[in-house]
């Protein structure tokens, strides 16, 4: 386990631990949420061990974090209304539903919507992980299907976790508190879940 520190964390570990996602493997890492189960977009083998992992029928649960809304804008369509709306809410722990381009592969799509989740995080540590990485990261909620023990602290993590991926990048303690999922792919913006972050005023009743 790489022990990073939660508020500056070590160029060297981040960089490990973007290395290690960059070589294929499943890293868990820290987010505004919780800690999730991460890999590379476009490593489809590594996507599939991580829905055996959670024991997931689909793999429309996964959520692309990427550095910021330049970097959002290569993989989701976004105009005026939509930009405007983001600016005003990255970083920080909301999932947003958005029109997906042709540089996200057609199988991490919504079938019907063609869209894609993502997240610009607030996190330190996964923003420094994805800065190493250059890249954006894939990842998922780390759940284990039968494991009624909360997956909050990576010093107490059970053999159940860390034996099915690779690396653990750990940062302490961390809370696993759903974040804001809001769907921005109509006309009317839509709170698909209410969770850490609240619903954002211009969407509050």
């Amino acid at each position: 386990m790489l022990d990073i520190h939660p508020e500056t964390p070590q160029p060297r570990l981040a960089k490990q631990a973007a290395d290690a996602i960059a070589r294929g493997q499943i890293v868990v890492v820290p987010t505004d949420s919780g800690y999730a189960l991460a890999c590379r977009l476009e490593d489809k083998n590594a996507i599939e061990r991580i829905g055996q992992i959670r024991r997931d029928d689909g793999i429309h649960h996964m959520t692309l974090s990427v550095r910021d809304l330049s970097e959002l804008g290569v993989y989701a369509k976004v105009d005026n209304v939509q930009f405007r709306f983001l600016k005003n809410h990255i970083p920080g722990p909301y999932t947003f539903i958005l029109p997906a381009t042709r540089e996200v592969p057609r199988r991490l799509q919504h079938e019907k919507k063609r869209s894609i989740g993502l997240r610009v995080p607030s996190h330190v540590v996964l923003r420094a992980i994805l800065e190493a990485l250059d890249a954006p990261i894939l990842s998922a909620s780390l759940v284990i299907p039968d494991l009624d023990e909360p997956l909050d602290d990576p010093e107490l993590f059970p053999t159940a976790v860390t034996n099915q991926v690779d690396l653990v990048a750990g940062a302490g303690f961390l809370e696993q508190i759903p974040g804001t999922v809001l769907d921005l792919t109509g006309d009317d913006f839509d709170v698909q879940r209410e969770g850490l972050g609240g619903v954002p005023p211009e969407l509050a009743d």
